[in-house]
């Protein structure tokens, strides 16, 4: 397994003196854990983006602070910039590899339904991410969605079908809940009924009355006529 390594600072300036560091290519961030004192720190941002883009928040990261060892976190939340999208702000969480551990995990949907692409059905997920608990060296990356058993509008995938990796069990106890099905194509009569809906709603209702233009002509000396009224 790779090793993912991130270097960090201890940061003493709060408030407004995250802005300066932010001009400065830092990125504020907070290190923290079961029995872990809280600390404050800047990371470089140019390095914060590269780790994250390979870690994400489920790939252990050993984060050494100044000149001490490494600890093993998770980056556990982050912040990104409104306009941009950089990261501005990181959580990192202290693991103990010997303890069990809660995070979300992303779908990866593989494979390919053939009630969608020969049905002309339309592919329904209902879940990006699930919760799962497990050692911190069992974290998987993602956990494969093989939609390739999709194969008419009857067949659905829940939560207890997900295949997951040795070690690694869901949060959550409702394993029926639907993760990805195939919707048939809507018939002519509910695409009909869907274009009067919409028809009926674009109506003004009986006690409204649609106002008149107002247009203002040099002719009325700047006076207002409504539709081609003289308003004397």
């Amino acid at each position: 397994m790779e090793t993912i390594e991130l270097t960090a600072e201890k940061r003493t300036g709060r408030g407004r003196q995250a802005r300066a560091l932010r001009a400065g290519g830092k990125v504020p961030a907070v290190v923290y854990g079961r029995g872990v004192k809280s600390e404050s720190l800047e990371v470089g941002s140019r390095e914060l983006e590269k780790v994250y883009a390979k870690a994400g928040g489920n790939k252990i990261v050993a984060l050494k602070i100044g000149g001490g060892r490494a600890r093993n976190v998770l980056i556990y939340d982050v912040q990104h910039g409104a306009l941009r999208g950089e990261l501005t702000h990181a959580d990192f969480y202290v693991v103990r590899m010997d303890e069990e551990l809660k995070a979300e995990v992303p779908l990866h949907y593989v494979g390919e339904s053939t009630a969608v692409y020969q049905d002309e059905g339309t592919l329904v997920k209902n879940f990006e991410a699930v919760e799962v608990e497990c050692l911190p060296g069992d974290l998987p990356e993602s956990i494969e969605v093989d939609i390739a058993v999709l194969d008419d509008f009857e067949k659905t995938i829940t939560l207890g079908d997900l295949q997951l990796p040795a070690g690694v069990k869901l949060v959550s106890e409702d394993l029926g809940g639907l993760v990805a099905k195939v919707e048939p194509p809507r018939s002519d009569e509910e695409m009909a009924g869907l274009e009067e809906a919409v028809d009926e709603e674009a109506e003004l209702p009986e006690d409204v009355k649609e106002e008149e233009p107002v247009v203002v002509s040099e002719d009325s000396g700047g006076r207002e006529d409504r539709g081609g009224r003289d308003n004397k």
